[in-house]
Order: C-alpha cells, then sequence, then structure tokens
C-alpha cells in the first residue's frame, strides 16, 4: 500500500516526475465571485456530483466596516456546516446556543439537523476562510441540532496536514461524522504529498486558496478540481508556499432534495425541516432577533 507522507524536494533540482498514475480531473471550477465571496460549488451543480460535499465559499474580507451581524441572520436544515478559519476571525451566534469568536486556525462545525438558525460577522481585519455544507444522513437530517467548536490548538494535526473531519495517520478529529475526511494541508515549496483515501471513499476533490498545486495538472488559489471516481491515491506537489483543503467520502447514496436553505433526502424531510426553520423564525422575530 503508498503510504501518507510528505517529500521534500532538492530545491537545486527540477521536481522529480510523478510516482503514480495520475488520478483524472473530471471537473474543475473557479465559481462564481460576488463580493468577498466566491461559490466554487453548490448542492445545484458540482455538489450533484460529490456529494455528500453539496457546497463550498471561499470568503475573503478586507480590512474594514462589516454588515452588523443582526441582519445576517439565516437559517439551515438537513445539513452540517463546517468552517475552517484560514485568516483572521469571525464573530458567531447560532440557535443551538453556542457563539463566540473563531480565530485564525479553529474549525466550527454546526449540525443543523431539523433545524437552526445562524449569523455571523468577520473581524474588521483581514479574514479569510473557507465554508463546506455535508448532506447528512436519513437518521441525522432530522435530528437535534448542535455544534462543536475547536480551537486552533485543538484541531489534531501530523504533518502538513491539520484534520477537520475524519483521521489522517495517527490524527483523528473529535468531531463525530462517519465516512468522510477533510483535511487541511499546507505545503513548503517543492513539498510531494501522497494522499490515500480511506477504503470506500470514491469521492475526492481538492481546493486551493493559496500558491499554487501539481496533481500533475496545475491547480491554483481560487479553484476547486473534482476528481475521477475511483479509490486511487493522489499525489500533489507545491509550487511555491502552497494551503489547500482536500476531501474524499463515501459517496451519499440518497437523492437531494432542495430548499432556499436546506439540503435533504427526501420531499417529506425537507418539509419537516422546512416547517422547523419556520418555527424558530417566527420565535426569533417575537423576540426582536431578527
Amino acid at each position: 500500500m503508498f503510504e501518507n507522507k510528505v517529500i521534500t524536494a532538492d530545491k537545486k533540482t527540477a521536481p522529480r516526475p510523478f510516482i503514480l498514475p495520475p488520478r483524472g480531473i473530471v471537473h474543475r471550477t473557479r465559481g462564481h465571485r460576488q463580493g468577498p465571496i466566491t461559490r466554487l460549488m453548490s448542492p445545484g451543480d458540482l455538489g450533484k456530483i460529490i456529494k455528500p460535499f453539496v457546497f463550498l465559499d471561499l470568503a475573503e474580507f478586507e480590512p474594514g466596516p462589516r454588515i452588523p451581524m443582526e441582519s445576517m441572520w439565516h437559517p439551515h436544515s438537513g445539513i452540517a456546516t463546517v468552517t475552517v478559519m484560514l485568516e483572521g476571525g469571525v464573530r458567531i451566534a447560532e440557535t443551538t446556543g453556542k457563539n463566540g469568536v473563531l480565530p485564525k486556525g479553529s474549525v466550527e462545525y454546526m449540525r443543523a439537523g431539523n433545524g437552526v438558525w445562524h449569523t455571523g460577522q468577520a473581524e474588521p481585519e483581514y479574514m479569510k476562510a473557507f465554508q463546506l455544507w455535508v448532506a447528512l444522513p436519513p437518521e441525522l437530517e432530522n435530528g437535534p441540532n448542535g455544534s462543536h467548536y475547536l480551537m486552533p490548538s485543538e484541531v489534531p494535526a501530523e504533518g502538513p496536514v491539520r484534520v477537520i473531519l475524519g483521521s489522517y495517520g495517527g490524527a483523528k478529529s473529535p468531531i463525530e461524522l462517519q465516512g468522510m475526511n477533510y483535511l487541511s494541508v499546507s505545503l513548503e515549496a517543492g513539498e510531494r504529498w501522497t494522499y490515500e483515501p480511506p477504503q470506500g471513499h470514491d469521492v475526492a476533490w481538492v481546493a486551493v486558496h493559496e500558491g499554487v498545486l501539481r496533481t500533475p495538472t496545475a491547480v491554483p488559489k481560487g479553484e476547486i478540481a473534482i476528481f475521477e471516481p475511483s479509490e486511487q491515491p493522489i499525489e500533489f506537489v507545491a509550487e511555491g508556499k502552497t494551503g489547500f483543503v482536500v476531501a474524499s467520502a463515501v459517496k451519499h447514496p440518497h437523492p437531494l432534495f432542495l430548499g432556499n436553505y436546506s439540503v435533504h433526502t427526501s420531499a417529506g424531510t425537507l418539509r419537516r425541516g422546512e416547517e422547523e426553520i419556520r418555527r424558530i423564525g417566527r420565535e426569533l422575530r417575537a423576540k426582536g432577533t431578527i
């Protein structure tokens, strides 16, 4: 079996050729940018192909004033959101009862279940983050909501890899979500890293937030690349200092039923989730929160 490992290239020589046959890229895009947010995928496009991963935003806020978080409340059901803070910080509040500030290097996991509302506001300095949505399985999509915040020191790491979901080597995320890996990786110029997905993980993708990654074709900053369905390992080489997230999973076997802020596995479960988020919305309005 191939090992997950990093090899540092000799900077005096050209990078060595790739050892493994390349795992083909079947889709790649720079998404759609609106203001500070670049939407790299959504449930109506690439999310159908790489479910349970159904949505990915790359947010980059320049220093300056922010929209008040009181005006940013919105609901979800049927999904979990995973926010990886790359630079700066964000202040968040949720109807799960959790709230606080997430600094650089922290992770927010919010399981919407049958329904939740949340809001957030980037801190005034420069902020960069990935936000991912994951479609929940039937046993969780209308279940209780909940949150798990990991401060930077609480995110498990091994070598260049920080484990957001799942496991890598001897590091395992404390977030309980089965059947998927979601890793944040940093490589120096010329470093080579091979990712071997766990058995059964036939869905895989990578998104770059800094530098350029070769695999073996170049994937630059701001692009997401989706690999062909396979359990084949994937080789990466950094062109300059490079930061990226890579994810793999057992493919979500259920159809996607979409609401404005919800993703479910059937019309009935979507209806129950939307009824719950309407109920929570009425409570928030009665309290003057929204």
